[in-house]
């Protein structure tokens, strides 16, 4: 029996991308344990996680077990390559034990060479050495756009032979039922725009505020999912009257209730390993505008509406054009279905298992 752990420190955290990634991903891989087309009779997958966990998740096959007496970085980095010492360690969401060579990590981006800025000194030193240190000496690297592939190469020196694409899939937010009442909840009135991410300054949601008077003008108002402890908007006090509704973390349920009554969507970061809401967006029948950087055009093809980051304006431009002119709403509603449809976590565990067999 080959071992196979999982490094679950993502079950601990709150759910943002790269926790959606690792989440969806498992279930996957459970799914095809138990079509036969992974051998549970020759691999045994395990999760390996603090005790700290706020996710369950409901799995046939894979064993989830509770490991050590601490938690965070402290746990990863000295107790998980103890307790999985006798088999390979999958990392999925950037972190992974400095010195275990018999591992597999995925690194979603390069965001803290590219934008440190964007992180606290103590924070990106961290992040930067370990990332370095994991594409040396991890025995595979994983990530999830060509265009990440790219930055890993450029700033970790990453061979190219070393990482595997592996997008990430969509399929999971046709898997809730979207919460009725949600709008009411929140005191929503539509039409208005969805800006759906966590608050990074380089996710760049102060370009929201910049075109808050064209959004106005087309009597719309913002909707906002994400932390509201946010950097990005210390100096700004945002309330009712600014045109901006900001409702903070939101149940599954509640984001795709949002998704489906947004008259569009808005992505205006300056950077992204892969984007996810927009495609999240997308499956749901939402016209996207999205920015013109990182990997978001790789990923939201000619499904959307782009706009240079840096130039407000143009984003302005790109949500009239779409409010002004319902055939084309229409159009981007209808490609955006058809074009996420080729993003599924089937897809992605599979490229996944492949990577995993190919190092054992």
């Amino acid at each position: 029996m080959i071992r196979i752990y999982i490094n679950a420190r993502f079950l601990t955290q709150t759910v943002t991308g790269v926790q959606r990634y690792a989440i969806e991903l498992v279930k996957e891989i459970d799914k095809l344990i138990e079509a036969g087309e992974v051998d549970g009779t020759r691999y045994e997958f395990c999760l390996l996680s603090p005790a700290n966990v706020i996710t369950k998740l409901e799995l046939k096959h894979i064993r989830h077990q509770v490991v050590g007496r601490f938690k965070g970085h402290v746990w990863e980095q000295l107790e998980l390559p103890l307790y999985a010492r006798k088999g390979l360690l999958i990392n999925l969401c950037n972190t992974g034990p400095a010195f275990k060579r018999n591992q597999v990590v995925t690194i979603h981006d390069a965001s803290v060479f590219s934008y440190p800025k964007a992180f606290s000194f103590a924070f990106r030193s961290w992040y930067q050495f370990l990332t370095v240190r994991l594409g040396k000496i991890s025995k595979k690297v994983i990530t999830v756009s060509n265009f990440s592939k790219g930055e890993l190469i450029q700033h970790c020196k990453i061979s190219a032979q070393k990482v595997t694409v592996t997008h990430l899939g969509i399929d999971h937010i046709h898997h809730r039922q979207a919460a009725e009442g949600t709008l009411e909840k929140y005191g929503i009135q539509s039409p208005y725009v969805l800006a759906v991410s966590t608050m990074n300054p380089y996710k760049n949601f102060k370009l929201i505020l910049e075109i808050l008077p064209e959004v106005k003008a087309q009597n719309l108002s913002v909707v906002i999912v994400g932390s509201k402890n946010s950097k990005v908007f210390s100096n700004h006090a945002l309330n009712e009257t600014d045109g901006v509704n900001w409702v903070g973390y939101v149940t599954d349920e509640e984001l795709k209730a949002l998704y489906e009554h947004a008259a569009g969507f808005i992505f205006p970061s300056l950077y992204e390993g892969f984007g996810l809401p927009p495609l999240e967006a997308m499956a749901l029948g939402c016209p996207v505008i999205v920015s013109s950087r990182g990997s978001i055009p790789e990923v939201c093809g000619e499904a959307g509406l782009y706009f240079d980051p840096h130039h407000p304006q143009e984003a302005a431009l790109r949500l009239v054009e779409i409010m002004s002119d319902p055939e084309l709403g229409q159009r981007l509603s209808i490609q955006g279905r058809e074009h996420s449809a080729f993003f599924s976590w089937n897809k992605c565990a599979k490229d996944t298992v492949n990577v995993i067999m190919s190092t054992v």
